[in-house]
């Protein structure tokens, strides 16, 4: 059987036997980064993930001025305060995340399996604890924590937003300026986002060969379905897959889609490169364009500067939901394991609400009654 210390982060994998360090506290709290890094990596979790992580334990060790073998309890609460008293202060779910990352740590370096404990203790007398419990972290009482100016648009709102980038490209060409390919990729990419549902990395990924026909709908040609293929991966797994169905009632996609694929698109020049959206480099658009194609044009729409990109999504769920298609094909088609995860987005309309308050008492017609 292996022994434990060979355990991927473990001491011997990553501090040197023998060694005198002229630092020897900073020469073992990189090692100790470096250990917990290779566990991480071990389990496949993502290299941005990763740094981020590390970044935030050595933004804690420059504030406490400890190393994490010296933490206590007190010193990662003023972390957090600090961070809450900022100009810009970090909201909830951020505290949440930073707790439950140096809680990781720390687990890491109490585990005895990975021989720390005995380390800190033999060279400065003293092993790091875990600092962070039930009792001094945020408690998680409700099932959604995020900014509550997220939200789905309105039908409304969308239409000025399509509306929005659509003029971009007359604005363009009447003032006789380069990037009116651009500009009609923005409006495409936009209208395409909101009618499946897509998140930003979803988009970015799709290739060609990810317009599907579908046989029950043929109607559609090639735009029947997407098929996902970056769908958002959980705990180091890969990204997940799935297939989105053209709804009826966001048919007014497939023109659009056809006319970008057929018309404009190979105007941009891009030979036989795979991606649906490209640029005028003949190169796969970037996430931060795709973000600026979506607050360009709610900036020209006059809409709330607080909306993101993300909203669409939440608007494609509502609007789902609004269509009385079952929580389980809204599931389905946005790619969440559970349905209480669908209804969070979801912020149904009054109009909607009302419809089925009409529907409800057309069942009970002596409600109606006026007194």
């Amino acid at each position: 059987m292996t022994d434990a210390v060979d355990l991927p982060g473990s001491v011997r994998l990553v501090l040197a036997d023998g060694v005198t360090h002229l630092d020897p506290q900073t020469a073992v709290f990189e090692a100790m980064l470096a250990g917990w890094a290779l566990q991480q990596r071990t389990r496949f979790l993502k290299a941005a993930t990763i740094d981020s992580r590390l970044i935030l334990v050595r933004r804690v060790m420059e504030f406490v001025n400890e190393y994490p073998w010296q933490w206590t309890c007190a010193d990662v609460e003023a972390f957090i305060d600090h961070c809450r008293d900022r100009p810009q202060p970090i909201v909830v779910t951020t505290a949440r995340l930073y707790e439950s990352t140096l809680r990781m740590f720390l687990a890491y370096l109490t585990d005895s399996r990975y021989g720390w404990t005995t380390e800190c203790l033999d060279r400065f007398g003293v092993a790091p604890a875990q600092v962070l419990h039930e009792w001094n972290t945020i408690v998680h009482v409700s099932d959604y924590e995020g900014d509550p100016r997220r939200r789905p648009l309105t039908y409304d709102e969308i239409q000025a937003l399509f509306d929005a980038a659509d003029s971009r490209v007359d604005d363009i060409r009447a003032h006789r300026r380069k990037g009116s390919l651009a500009a009609m990729r923005d409006a495409a990419l936009l209208k395409t986002i909101y009618a499946y549902g897509l998140r930003r990395r979803e988009a970015w990924g799709l290739d060609l060969a990810d317009l599907r026909h579908n046989p029950k709908a043929p109607g559609f040609g090639r735009c029947g379905a997407l098929f996902v293929r970056w769908g958002k991966s959980s705990r180091g797994s890969a990204p997940k897959r799935r297939t989105v169905l053209t709804v009826p009632e966001m048919d007014w996609i497939v023109p659009v889609l056809e006319q970008w694929s057929e018309e404009v698109r190979p105007a941009f020049g891009v030979g036989a490169h795979p991606a649906v959206w490209v640029t005028e480099r003949a190169g796969r658009i970037s996430l931060r364009r795709i973000n600026e194609a979506f607050t360009t044009a709610r900036d020209v729409a006059g809409l709330d500067p607080t909306l993101d990109l993300h909203c669409l999504r939440h608007s494609y769920i509502t609007h789902l939901v609004e269509f009385d298609y079952p929580e389980k094909f809204v599931s389905t088609q946005v790619g969440h394991t559970y349905a209480a995860t669908t209804a969070i987005y979801t912020g149904v309309s009054d109009e909607y609400r009302n419809r089925l308050l009409r529907r409800a008492l057309s069942r009970h017609p002596d409600l109606w009654e006026q007194p």
